[in-house]
């Protein structure tokens, strides 16, 4: 977590990324990380994207703190991670979450790995139930069987999309995940700051893929799902 943006600025401008994606998971009462989100995109507002974070683990809180993120901080989508829940992903304490999204038609970003917590294949169970929101599974699953788990949820439900960023990442995974699902449902990610992002963009720039799908991979795909065309 930083409260200081210039180490995530410095790590941008050297891998050339305009602009990144950017949350807080730390706090169990989303409406303390969403303040601190949007106070850090408030100081680089052309750099940074937010989004807002809410928790199954204080249920009440829920829609009153999405509809302030978003309405009020002007947060443009919601992110999840279970692995600091009890809940797995296709457990109904989501579903206020996913019916929110829904509804505004957001995008949901969600930790996904081996944890029963948090299988690619119970957030495909969300995308198929709430078909109006946009599922992102972060990792794409991080390790096999997982990452081809996540890519056969990807090819089932049109609203589930795969993210790159990982430690568990050999050679050829972008290109697996880019010929299991297409280019256009796969987003660069690159977990900064606890990455750097020129080794997680490396992967793509170097990967046997066409210049057209890594400008999709790298950052058309999520203009589109952001509507930042």
């Amino acid at each position: 977590m930083l409260d200081e943006p210039s180490p995530m600025l410095h790590a941008m401008d050297a891998a050339g990324v305009d602009r990144a994606c950017v949350f807080n998971i730390f706090h169990p009462d989303g409406r303390r990380a969403n303040d601190s989100t949007a106070a850090f995109v408030a100081r680089h507002p052309d750099r940074f994207i937010g989004f807002a974070y809410v928790s199954p683990m204080m249920p009440e809180t829920i829609e009153a703190e999405l509809t302030r993120a978003i309405d009020d901080l002007g947060l443009q989508a919601i992110k999840i991670y279970p692995p600091y829940t009890v809940f797995p992903l296709d457990h109904e304490a989501w579903h206020a979450i996913f019916a929110f999204a829904q509804e505004r038609g957001l995008v949901i970003l969600s930790h996904t790995d081996d944890g029963a917590l948090s299988e690619p294949r119970k957030l495909g169970t969300a995308a198929e139930r709430f078909p109006g929101a946009t599922f992102v599974s972060g990792h794409s699953g991080n390790i096999e069987p997982f990452r081809t788990q996540a890519i056969e949820m990807a090819r089932v439900h049109d609203n589930f999309y795969l993210e790159t960023c990982s430690t568990y990442r050999q050679p050829g995974v972008i290109e697996k995940l880019v010929a299991g699902a297409g280019s256009d449902r796969v987003l660069f990610g690159s977990d900064q700051p606890l990455m750097d992002p020129r080794t997680q963009l490396g992967k793509i720039i170097t990967a046997d893929l066409t210049d057209e799908e890594k400008r999709q991979v790298i950052g058309g795909n999520a203009r589109r799902l952001l509507g930042l065309d």
